[in-house]
């Protein structure tokens, strides 16, 4: 599933932001280490496994990524689905690919 939501991402011209991985690896690495970040992980098995007019609820207690951030919103406008993240600080709502936060967390 989650190779199936990059794919999808990439017509919407969506580059995965590399910025903040800090390992020592070359660019392409660092777009697979992206893949594994938590929040990527639980939207793909929500996916699987809820119906697809349910709202994905997702609770974290680190810090949502600028990256994550950005992906959540693709993701929710693509496959028409509410995604509510509790990060560390706040809640993030995603609708129609836009979150309530208005790009401030």
């Amino acid at each position: 599933m989650l190779y199936q939501m990059e794919w999808q991402l990439r017509f919407e011209r969506y580059t995965p932001d590399t910025s903040e991985v800090f390992n020592d690896v070359d660019g392409e690495e660092k777009k697979v280490l992206l893949r594994g970040h938590s929040q990527k992980l639980a939207i793909a098995f929500a996916l699987l496994n809820t119906s697809k007019w349910s709202t994905i609820r997702i609770i974290t207690n680190i810090r949502m990524s600028r990256e994550c951030h950005t992906y959540t919103a693709l993701i929710s406008g693509i496959f028409g689905r509410e995604i509510v993240v509790r990060d560390r600080s706040r809640f993030h709502c995603f609708r129609n690919g836009e979150c309530t936060c208005g790009e401030y967390w």
